[in-house]
C-alpha cells in the first residue's frame, strides 16, 4: 500500500464475485484494519473518534457487500503515506490478527443457531462460519423479520449470560449419522457426508444443542462479550449457492472482543450507509436500474450520463496522447468465436443463452479480447509494426443470478475500458511501464493516489515455456521497480495463461476496491494462432497484454459516488451552477446569464417557483456546487452574487469573472 503525491495507478478487469449475499462481507483478511469513525462534508474528513494509532498502522475497515465491494485494506511493510493523517483513530483487531476474536465470531454462530432453533424449533440448520466483520447461519425456515432479529438477539444473550461450556467430542461417522438421524436433521447429513477426514468432531453448547464443526470456540458462551454482539440483516441464500436448491435464511451478525469495538464499527458502516450509491443515485437522479427492463441493466440519466461523457473524454484523451488506436467492435459473434476463445468451455456459465440467425449460431459477447485479436489478423503485420496498442470502452454482457446484483457493482450489462497491447518479448517491460504511468495520470484525476499493488507468478498449471514465463514475469517486477513502487507476490497466483498485476484504489473511507489489471497472456494468441514476421522473415507469435485502468464505467462510477459522497468536486460535477433569481422578475437575466456560461461550457440550469431560501436548500440538497444569486442589484450591475455549497456567501462578482473563474478551476482541477 502506498501514497502518490503526484498520480497514481491501477489497472484492471472487472472481477465478479460468488453467488447471493446483500451484506456478505469479503472474505479476504488483513492483519489490521482501522474504524474510521468520521464524518465527511465533501471530502473534509472531521474525526468524531481520537485514540491513539496503534503500531502507526493507517488502514481501515470495509462494509463490503460482496466480492464486487472492497476489500479491506491491509498492512503493508512497504507503506508510503505522503499525506498522513493527525488524527487519531481505533484500531479493530481482525481474525488474522485476533485469534480470540476469530473463536468468538465462530462461537456466536453457534449460539445464534441454538438460539433459532429454540425460538423456532421446525427450523433446519445448515453451516454457520465466521468471516471478515462478524458471522452468519442459514437455516431452512420461514422467512424472517426485523422482530424475529431482536428476539434472536435477546435469546442470544441469555445464552451467554449463562456462561454454558463449549466441549469437543470426537465421535465415529456412524455414531454422528445415527445422531443426526435421531433430531431430523437433513442437510447436516449431507454435510456430514462431504467430510473425508475421521473421526467427526462436535461442538456442544452445554448439554442443549450441538452441531458438527472441527471449531475452534471460546471455553464457554460467557466469554462472549454480548454488548459487543449484533445482528445485522437477514438474506436469502441458495443451499450450496445453487440456484437450484432451496433458499434458505441467513442471518449476518457482527461481533468484537469489546462494546467501544462494535460502537466504532456501526459507526463506520453508518458513514458507508450514507454514501451509498444506490440511494445517492436516486436522490440525485444519476441513474436507475429499470424492473420493466430488467435486473442488471444500467439507465444512465442525463447528470449520470454527464459524469460518464466526462470520464469517457478523459479517458479516450490519454489514451490517444499515448498511442492507442481506438476501436468500436460489435455485440455479438457467432458463437464459434467463443468456442476459439475458449470462453464457451471455460466460461459458459458467465454467458448468455446462444441465439439462431439464419440457421447460425450467435452470442452476446461476455469480453472484448476476441474481436481486438481478429482487428490485429485483419492483415500481416511485420515486427517493425510493434508495440501494436487498441483500446475500446466496450459494452459486455455476463450472465448474474438476481440475488448476486448489486446497484452498479454487480451488474448484467456494463462497458469496460478494455485495452490489448501485442509485442514482442523485449518490448513488455516498457509496455507495462506505459500502463502504469498512464493509470497513475488517469487515476490521479479523481482523486485516488493510495493503491495496494500484488503481482501475481506462474500457478502449477500453466500454458507457456519456463523462460517466457520468467521473462515476463521479470518484466513486470521491473517495470514496478522502475516506477518505484512496492508491491506484495502472490506466488502461483497468476492466471494458468500469464503472470499478472492487480492495483486496488482506497476511497475516501479508506475501502480497497479493485479496478485494475495487467495480465500477460501466452494461451490466446496460441488459440487464434496469431502471428508476426521477423527480420528474417519468419512467423513468430507476439506477446499479447490485456489491461483495463477504470475496470467498467458503471462500476467506477458507483466507487466515485461513495468517495465523494456525491458532491463531486467541481470540474466532475453535472451541473456545476444553479442560478437562482430572488423573484421571477429576475428571470430574463437569469437565462442570460446560464446561456453565457453554457457557452463556454460551464454545466448551468436556472432554478425557479420557490422561496430564495428554498432554492438555495434545494441546491445544497442536490449537492451543487455553486449558486448564482440574482437579485434587482446585481441585473442593475450586471453581476451575480455568489454562494458555494462548503464556502458559503463568496461575494458579487461580475459575470465575466464568475464564468472565469469557473473554467480556470474545471480546466486544473482546483476549487472555485
Amino acid at each position: 500500500m502506498f501514497v502518490l503525491q503526484r498520480m497514481a495507478s491501477t489497472t484492471g478487469l472487472l472481477l465478479h464475485p460468488p453467488l447471493v449475499r446483500p451484506i456478505s462481507p469479503n472474505v479476504s483478511a488483513p492483519r489490521f484494519f482501522l474504524a474510521v469513525a468520521t464524518q465527511f462534508a465533501g471530502n473534509r474528513d472531521k474525526s468524531l473518534f481520537h485514540r491513539k494509532k496503534a503500531n502507526g498502522f493507517s488502514t481501515s475497515i470495509a462494509v463490503a457487500t460482496d466480492s464486487s465491494a472492497p476489500s479491506i485494506p491491509t498492512q503493508n511493510e512497504d507503506l508510503v503515506d505522503t499525506h498522513k493523517e493527525e488524527s487519531e483513530k481505533i484500531v479493530l483487531p481482525t481474525n488474522e490478527s485476533s485469534e480470540k476474536l476469530l473463536r468468538i465470531r465462530h462461537s456466536c454462530a453457534h449460539v445464534m443457531a441454538m438460539a433459532v432453533q429454540k425460538l423456532f424449533p421446525d427450523a433446519k440448520v445448515t453451516i454457520g462460519p465466521w468471516i471478515e466483520n462478524g458471522f452468519y447461519y442459514d437455516f431452512d425456515m420461514e422467512p424472517l423479520g426485523d422482530k424475529d432479529l431482536k428476539k434472536i438477539k435477546k435469546e442470544m444473550e441469555r445464552i451467554i449470560s449463562r456462561n454454558l461450556p463449549l466441549v469437543r467430542e470426537e465421535v465415529s461417522r456412524g455414531e454422528a449419522q445415527r445422531r443426526i438421524e435421531a433430531i431430523n436433521e437433513p442437510y447436516k447429513m449431507e454435510i456430514l457426508e462431504s467430510i473425508k477426514e475421521d473421526p467427526i468432531t462436535i461442538y456442544h453448547i452445554g448439554n442443549e444443542w450441538w452441531d458438527l464443526c472441527a471449531g475452534p470456540h471460546v471455553e464457554s458462551t460467557g466469554k462472549i462479550n454480548k454488548r459487543a454482539v449484533e445482528l445485522e440483516t437477514v438474506a436469502g441464500a441458495y443451499w450450496r449457492g445453487d440456484e437450484k436448491n432451496q433458499m434458505l435464511q441467513r442471518i449476518y451478525g457482527t461481533a468484537w472482543e469489546t462494546e467501544e469495538q462494535l460502537k466504532a464499527y456501526l459507526h463506520f458502516k453508518e458513514e458507508a450507509k450514507r454514501r451509498d450509491h444506490r440511494r445517492l443515485g436516486k436522490d440525485l437522479d444519476l441513474f436507475s436500474i429499470q424492473d420493466d427492463a430488467g435486473g442488471g441493466l444500467v439507465f444512465w440519466h442525463p447528470k449520470g450520463a454527464v459524469v460518464r461523457s466526462i470520464i469517457e473524454d478523459l479517458w479516450k484523451t490519454l489514451h490517444r496522447e499515448r498511442g492507442y488506436d481506438l476501436l468500436y467492435t460489435p455485440h455479438v459473434a457467432k458463437a464459434a468465436l467463443w468456442k476459439t476463445s475458449g470462453h464457451s468451455d471455460f466460461y459458459s456459465e458467465n454467458m448468455y443463452n446462444q441465439m439462431d440467425v439464419e440457421d447460425e449460431l450467435y452470442q452476446l459477447r461476455p469480453m472484448n479480447c476476441p474481436y481486438h485479436i481478429l482487428f490485429y489478423k485483419r492483415r500481416l503485420t511485420s515486427y517493425q509494426d510493434f508495440p501494436i496498442r487498441v483500446a475500446e470502452l466496450g459494452t459486455v454482457y455476463r450472465y448474474e443470478l438476481s440475488g448476486s446484483l448489486h446497484g452498479l457493482f454487480r451488474v448484467r450489462g456494463f462497458t469496460q475500458d478494455d485495452a490489448h497491447i501485442f509485442c514482442l518479448d523485449d518490448q513488455i517491460k516498457d509496455e507495462i511501464r506505459g500502463v502504469l504511468d498512464l493509470t497513475e495520470e488517469l487515476l490521479l484525476q479523481f482523486g485516488f493516489n493510495k493503491f495496494e499493488v500484488n503481482l501475481s507468478t506462474r500457478p502449477p498449471k500453466s500454458v507457456g515455456n519456463d523462460e517466457i514465463w520468467e521473462k515476463a514475469t521479470c518484466a513486470l517486477k521491473d517495470a514496478l521497480s522502475d516506477k518505484g513502487w512496492g508491491y506484495q507476490i502472490d506466488e502461483g497466483g497468476g492466471a494458468f495463461y500469464g503472470p499478472k498485476i492487480d492495483i486496488k484504489i482506497e476511497d475516501a473511507l479508506g475501502r480497497k476496491w479493485q479496478c485494475s489489471t495487467i495480465q500477460v497472456d501466452f494461451n490466446l494468441p496460441q488459440r487464434f494462432d496469431i502471428t508476426y514476421v521477423n527480420s528474417n522473415s519468419e512467423k513468430k507469435r507476439p506477446i499479447m497484454i490485456h489491461r483495463a485502468v477504470l475496470g467498467s464505467l458503471e462500476r467506477f462510477f458507483g466507487i466515485l459516488i461513495e468517495n465523494y459522497a456525491g458532491d463531486f468536486p467541481l470540474w466532475l460535477s453535472p451541473i456545476q451552477v444553479r442560478v437562482l433569481p430572488v423573484t421571477d422578475a429576475q428571470l430574463p437575466y437569469c437565462k442570460e446569464v446560464t446561456e453565457k456560461l453554457r457557452a463556454i461550457g460551464v454545466r448551468a440550469e436556472v432554478c425557479q417557483g420557490e422561496r430564495l431560501p428554498k432554492l438555495i436548500r434545494n441546491a445544497e440538497t442536490q449537492k451543487i456546487p455553486l449558486m448564482a444569486v440574482v437579485g434587482a442589484k446585481e441585473v442593475e450591475t450586471r453581476t451575480v452574487t455568489v454562494r458555494s455549497r462548503f464556502g458559503g456567501e463568496i461575494g458579487t462578482i461580475t459575470v465575466d469573472d464568475f464564468a472565469g473563474r469557473i473554467k480556470f478551476a474545471s480546466e486544473n482541477r482546483t476549487p472555485f
